[in-house]
């Protein structure tokens, strides 16, 4: 079996952020959130990387990408775009953005034919994160279900101090996976209490709670799934919310579950997220790199 691969979706829009997100230096050395992933990664054993893009950043992406890590590692380009739709579907015309991550992931169909991890271009896991994907992946095979896994973060190492963000929350059975849910808005409130606000009522979150933060693990298998899925989710975004629906990993990773037909082993990690889900983050961010960096896990300059 081919050597694992690391998938990173770098083509959202950051509408909340205001502007190209994935392109906003965080480093001592001008590095990116996706600099210090590509870094964690490439020490964790993986040698490739595809990295999801709009068309319209292509030029300015690669250029900061082949700066660094496309010098110590083989990283390829897919493109996710608003027209790549089953045949007979036509796009509205107020519709500007893709399809959501599961739509992102089908823009690497005819590229991957070996395991392969999933992560978010502006979110920072830490290193512990693509050590156990690394490791889970390099053993994966498919038998009566798909051998998947997810990397789990407790709650309260996801939280942005600049406002509610929205989380898998993810109830166990044992080690793997029983239930993932989309939770919005959840934040520490002033009580100091963790909750999330849906459908207009608060619900309070232990701590300790694990939740998913977008990075899978996945055979090939899911290609396929998410390929015979996407028309029927399609239809329901054109006659609900033509405009920003979206077509969901985490939602097709639950069905699959659902249906016994994924096994879902859940990688429990300590390690704290930092992203810049709202603009205001990126001081927190920066600071939190450079501290990182002042205790030796990276080096001055990462691709020095």
């Amino acid at each position: 079996m081919n050597k694992p691969v690391l998938v990173i979706m770098a083509a959202g829009m950051g509408s909340r952020y205001g502007g190209l997100k994935q392109m906003d230096s965080v480093g001592p050395a001008g590095e990116l959130i996706i600099d210090y992933s590509l870094y964690d990664a490439k020490k964790a054993g993986f040698e490739k990387a595809v990295c999801i893009i709009k068309r319209e950043i292509e030029e300015d992406f690669k250029a900061l990408i082949e700066r660094g890590a496309g010098r110590r590692m083989q990283v390829d380009y897919a493109f996710q775009k608003v027209e790549d739709v089953p045949e007979g579907f036509e796009i509205p015309a107020g519709r500007k953005k893709p399809w959501g991550t599961g739509h992102c992931i089908l823009a690497i169909r005819n590229m991957i034919d070996s395991p392969f991890a999933v992560i978010n271009a502006d979110d920072y896991y830490g290193p512990e994160a693509f050590e156990l994907a690394f490791k889970h992946l390099s053993q994966a095979r498919d038998g009566e279900a798909y051998d998947y896994c997810m990397i789990g973060y407790r709650v309260e190492n996801t939280i942005s101090e600049n406002g509610g963000v929205t989380r898998g929350v993810c109830r166990a059975d044992g080690e793997y996976l029983e239930r993932i849910h989309e939770t919005p808005e959840i934040s520490r409130r002033p009580d100091g209490v963790i909750r999330s606000t849906e459908n207009g009522a608060d619900s309070d979150i232990a701590e300790g709670t694990l939740v998913s933060m977008n990075f899978f693990g996945f055979t090939p298998s899911i290609i396929d799934e998410l390929k015979e899925r996407f028309p029927a989710a399609l239809e329901k975004i054109l006659r609900e919310n033509p405009e920003k629906g979206e077509f969901y990993i985490p939602k097709v990773v639950g069905e699959l579950v659902e249906e016994r037909k994924a096994k879902v082993k859940i990688l429990e990690t300590s390690d704290r997220w930092f992203g810049v889900t709202y603009k205001e983050d990126r001081p927190g961010v920066a600071a939190a790199m450079r501290a990182k960096t002042d205790e030796g896990l990276y080096p001055e300059a990462l691709w020095a």
